[in-house]
């Protein structure tokens, strides 16, 4: 579960993270309480579970009240990637001299935590480290040890500090951690954590995922999973109902497969041809024709798109069942979109006639479909 920014700020303050001060407003006469409360310039975010605001123009400035209010309206009447703003996060506006990262998330191929740190922040720290790999650091947790104030001291010195800095970075990069094991998060971020011209340090922006397997243990969170799914984009929404795991990615190729080792897998291999999945989609095991329609239902709504590709290994499930549900959501496009099929496994033969006899091409092998939709997608 992603959790807006205000609340993944209230949760770190809890824990001694030091966070510029602010309040939430969903009105214009809140903004005009909170601005007399906090004074000016201040800073009004988009409160939207995404990635990317301020590129999408979530993140504004506002010298006067005349500008907080113009801010604010604005926000409210906008969407953000799909999801509209139905809150706005304002806070005193920072002056800031150098911008660090911090976060802690989960090494699935370690299976342990990991302390990710870096001396340039404010932007995707993946970016970061395709780009200057020797400014990101990482520190694996082992959990039956913790991770413990020299350790965080470790890294803060990496980061090139000492004195009263070092002390206090030391302090809030223990607290973060401290937070992640008590929100059971599957990844929590400072980022950017800036160093202030007072020499202070502050999250200037804080993200959180928390655990969906743990919300039990976190009435709050699951109260509110249960009654809303405003934190979803319509793509989401819709795969939750369809009973399909989904998650987005910054992609445009269209990615279902059926089993989370193959869909991971098939990132996998459009990233080796250099291709950017646009998402993860698994139909699970025995998906009927209706479910992968759904599934393609979904992927085709997203604009940014422009070709797909589905991977199935047949075993309980059907490859005519699959190809039955292909044609079916082909049937509904509007503008048809590229579409690369590998199927392999029960009833394949008869799978394979069917969309070849609608013109669709098929793969034999997912290196071949793996290339080929990235050719697609290149030209």
């Amino acid at each position: 579960m992603k959790l807006l920014e205000y609340e993944a700020k209230e949760i770190l303050a809890k824990f001694g993270v030091p966070v510029p001060k602010g309040g939430l407003v969903t009105n214009i006469a809140q903004a005009q309480e909170i601005t007399k409360e906090l004074g000016l310039p201040l800073t009004l975010k988009a409160q939207v579970p995404v990635a990317g605001r301020g590129k999408a123009g979530g993140i504004l400035f506002a010298e006067s009240i005349s500008e907080v209010e113009e801010a604010t309206r604005r926000l409210l009447n906008t969407k953000i990637k799909g999801i509209p703003v139905n809150g706005i996060w304002i806070e005193e506006k920072i002056q800031i001299v150098r911008e660090l990262y911090f976060g802690i998330t989960i090494d699935r191929f370690n299976r342990r935590y990991v302390a990710i740190a870096s001396s340039i922040g404010g932007t995707e720290i993946e970016q970061v480290a395709a780009e200057d790999p020797e400014k990101v650091s990482r520190f694996l947790i082992d959990q039956q040890f913790g991770f413990h104030s020299f350790h965080a001291r470790r890294i803060a010195r990496n980061l090139g500090y000492s004195g009263e800095q070092l002390i206090t970075l030391t302090g809030i990069f223990k607290s973060v951690y401290e937070a992640s094991m008590d929100q059971d998060a599957e990844l929590v971020e400072t980022n950017p954590l800036v160093e202030t011209t007072s020499r202070q340090f502050l999250a200037a922006d804080a993200r959180m995922i928390i655990d969906d397997n743990a919300l039990s243990r976190h009435p709050i969170y699951m109260e509110r999973l249960l009654k809303s799914e405003s934190g979803l984009t319509r793509q989401e929404q819709e795969a939750r109902k369809s009973g399909l795991t989904y998650v987005e990615l910054e992609g445009n190729i269209g990615v279902v497969g059926n089993g989370a080792g193959l869909v991971m897998a098939t990132l996998d291999m459009i990233k080796y041809y250099d291709g950017e999945p646009a998402n993860f989609l698994d139909v699970g095991g025995g998906a009927a024709s209706r479910k992968i329609a759904s599934a393609l239902s979904i992927l085709l709504s997203v604009s940014r798109v422009e070709a797909l590709l589905i991977n199935i290994l047949g075993g309980i499930t059907r490859c005519d069942e699959v190809a039955q549900g292909i044609l079916e959501a082909r049937k509904k496009m509007r503008a048809p979109k590229p579409m690369v099929i590998r199927l392999v496994g029960t009833n394949e033969r008869k799978g394979r006639t069917m969309l070849r006899e609608a013109g669709i091409e098929v793969m034999d092998s997912m290196e071949e479909a793996a290339k080929k939709v990235v050719e697609i997608t290149k030209k």
